[in-house]
């Protein structure tokens, strides 16, 4: 068997293994009892440790965009259309993808290595013969908890990052921030806010699933932890690629575009 046969079939094998372990969530997570106070500090952990990257990073990409965006607008004689652009721009896609890969740069890691450390260490082991699901607490909080917190993210990110932009239109003219948040209010539509937000759920439970799998599939030895954290943001950020361009596909073909 030559080598891109043996690279198929472990492609085929993760993917198998991966849609088992995504449907165990579904019905583990679908029966009680139900972890909350678990799930409660993994909200508080995950929101509260990646905010403070998310804020300034959307603080940081609304500025550069509108200082980017500025000269073009300008040559074209348009620069009235600049707090538009960048807000559309922001809110349908780079506010959404860029925050999701923050975030599974950050999460996704996070849990494999969390949870492949448990897994070298055999906890997940002492967890089972102790009479607790170890899959319902420490799996199932993990995802529902990043599925429910990356939107959360992803608002107040935008919010920053237009913030950020408005600081950017005034660096060169001035600008209430009533006239500009208004001007980009006025200028939104349904299919503007609606499957941009919808698709930040999608995005959060890629994150959450990944990161679970590979920390809980990890293999023996710190290699092992180190390699789950690592291929975890790999995966969930091709695969938060794979979901923007589905959605947008889908958006198109609906006519929300």
């Amino acid at each position: 068997m030559n080598q891109q046969s043996i690279k198929m079939r472990q492609f085929l094998t993760e993917t198998g293994d991966l849609a088992r372990f995504t449907s165990r969530y579904f019905i583990q997570g679908g029966r009680p009892r139900f972890e909350v106070k678990e799930l409660i500090r993994q909200c508080y952990y995950i929101g509260v440790n990646s905010f403070p990257l998310v804020g300034l990073t959307g603080f940081i990409m609304g500025l550069v965009l509108t200082m980017q965006l500025r000269p073009s607008l300008v040559q074209y004689g348009v620069e009235s259309q600049l707090p538009v652009m960048v807000g559309i721009a922001i809110v349908r896609e780079v506010g959404p993808v860029i925050t999701a890969l923050i975030f599974a740069g950050k999460i996704a890691s996070s849990m494999g290595a969390e949870l492949g450390s448990m897994k070298v260490t055999e906890q997940i082991d002492a967890m089972e013969v102790s009479g607790t699901n170890p899959f319902k607490y420490l799996v199932v909080t993990r995802v529902t908890a990043s599925t429910l917190m990356l939107p959360v993210l992803v608002i107040l990110g935008d919010g920053i990052s237009l913030f950020g932009a408005f600081i950017g239109v005034n660096i060169r003219s001035t600008t209430s921030i009533d006239l500009f948040f208004r001007q980009i209010i006025d200028n939104f539509s349904f299919g503007d806010v609606i499957p941009a937000f919808i698709k930040t759920f999608f995005f959060g439970f890629a994150v959450g699933v990944i990161g679970s799998y590979k920390g809980y599939n990890s293999s023996k030895g710190t290699e092992g932890v180190g390699r789950a954290a690592n291929s975890a943001v790999v995966m969930a950020s091709i695969l938060i690629f794979i979901i923007d361009l589905i959605v947008v596909q889908i958006t198109d073909l609906l006519g929300l575009n």
